[in-house]
């Protein structure tokens, strides 16, 4: 039983230090990680919202487009009126004289006299039917607004480029993290192997007599002890798990398959690759130098053109046979209108400046982001070399942590060591395995935040 822990702990040891030869093209390179990354590219919901946000900008763009083509309008106005004010039209003061000088020249009645009558202002019984059609011909406003809606479209896509590398980041993070989960899970089942074991060897000395009943009692506390660490662990387990299952939107309970990590790429020097954050930026500013270019288009020249097609009436003429919609009162109307603003007191000039300062505050913001970007690979390279050197620092604690144990055990055999000594001889095995894997999977991940700082994964 002894013997086959010392060999558990051997292999567990050797397949550390080979997983540790750091690597030849993995990672991208993982066939059973790269799938999950990008199962995850394809089922997350967020980078979907963000798909329909780019859709949105474009159809934005359009609309924008659209603004130079003519718009068509049918419009109708019905009114119906009672009282207000008057005009008093003399038409027998002015008729009335020349029919009565008339009647007397021919002898005759046939010119009757009039009376004066009165005409409403407000419109009674009158309809105003048209068809308009309004179309810009020279609007500099337009053409600047087609431009800042065609360059947020460059920046929701940079937005989504962005989101996908921080998405393929915590996938790779998540899943070393389930897997020192579950490496520490097995680091304490071959604990409580050790543990088991040394139950047995004390069981059999106390049977000879060889040693005092108390150490029986102290490693089955020892072994209780490890079993709370093994189930706190799981439960570490099954919470890494979740998450890890949540960021590839499944089921939180989801089988995750372990894959054989070839650490060879941990000693290659990623490629630098091209940073969105650099792309969002420009096009921000390219948005600034629109916006001030709107804001100087008020001394532009503004030419639009208007036709109208209509009919306008009273109601109660259509009521005869010789008269319709169109007849007589069909219209066409054309216009075109020019406007140029002369004198606001300055306050158009006032808004150009404003863009200008939101446009410089931009070309600064551009060359900070540039060197945060860099500090952030900076940082997470000479995090990486750290990592591998605490890697390097634990994996000849292992060998020497099982040898220093079965000197212990063969001397506590003996008789010449006591079993607080083996107890500490055991923890320390524990210990560096522990340690070992958890150094291991932090380089991991060190070289997966490398990998982002350099935007060296390659998305479709």
């Amino acid at each position: 039983m002894l013997q086959f822990s010392h060999h558990a702990y051997s292999k567990l040891a050797m397949m550390l230090l080979l997983a540790m030869c750091f690597f030849t093209d993995t990672l991208a390179q993982s066939d059973i990680l790269n799938r999950y990354v990008q199962e995850g590219l394809s089922n997350s919901q967020t980078l979907k919202q963000q798909q329909f946000s780019l859709q949105k900008a474009v159809y934005a763009l359009e609309e924008a487009k659209a603004m130079f083509k003519p718009n068509v309008s049918f419009n109708t106005t019905i009114s119906a009126a009672q009282g207000g004010r008057k005009i008093e039209i003399p038409v027998g003061d002015l008729v009335n004289p020349v029919y009565t000088t008339l009647n007397a020249l021919t002898n005759s009645t046939k010119f009757p006299q009039i009376s004066n009558t009165s005409e409403q202002l407000v419109p009674k019984d009158f309809y105003d039917l048209r068809f308009k059609t309004t179309m810009p011909i020279l609007n500099a406003e337009i053409r600047y607004n087609q431009a800042i809606k065609k360059e947020q479209i460059s920046v929701q896509q940079t937005e989504i480029q962005v989101y996908k590398r921080e998405l393929v980041r915590d996938i790779k993070i998540a899943y070393f993290n389930y897997l020192k989960a579950t490496e520490a899970v097995k680091v304490y089942e071959n604990a409580l192997k050790i543990l088991q074991e040394s139950e047995r060897v004390n069981e059999s000395l106390i049977k000879n007599g060889s040693a005092n009943p108390t150490v029986l009692v102290r490693t089955r506390n020892e072994i209780s002890k490890i079993d709370a660490e093994i189930s706190n662990a799981k439960g570490n387990q099954l919470n890494a798990s979740a998450y890890f299952n949540f960021l590839l939107n499944k089921d939180f309970n989801a089988k995750i398959e372990i894959d054989n990590l070839d650490t060879s790429v941990l000693n290659l020097n990623l490629e630098e690759g091209h940073r969105e954050e650099l792309d969002k930026i420009q096009a921000g500013i390219n948005i600034n130098k629109q916006l001030v270019g709107l804001s100087q288009s008020y001394k532009k020249l503004k030419v639009g053109a208007s036709l109208d097609l209509g009919s306008q009436g009273r109601f109660n003429q259509i009521a005869n046979s010789d008269k319709n919609f169109f007849n007589p009162n069909a219209f066409v109307l054309l216009g075109v209108s020019f406007d140029l603003p002369v004198y606001s007191f300055g306050r158009n000039q006032l808004k150009v400046k404003q863009a200008e300062m939101d446009l410089a505050a931009l070309d600064t913001q551009a060359q900070q982001v540039k060197n945060q970007l860099a500090l952030q690979a900076e940082t997470a390279q000479n995090s990486l070399n750290s990592a591998k050197k605490v890697f390097e620092s634990k994996a000849s604690q292992i060998s020497t942590a099982e040898r220093y144990y079965r000197d212990m055990l063969r001397r506590y055999k003996e008789g010449n060591l006591n079993f607080i000594e083996l107890l500490d001889a055991q923890t320390q095995i524990t210990t560096a395995q522990l340690q070992q894997s958890i150094s291991l999977f932090d380089v991991w991940q060190k070289w997966v935040e490398v990998e982002r700082a350099k935007a060296s994964y390659e998305l479709k």
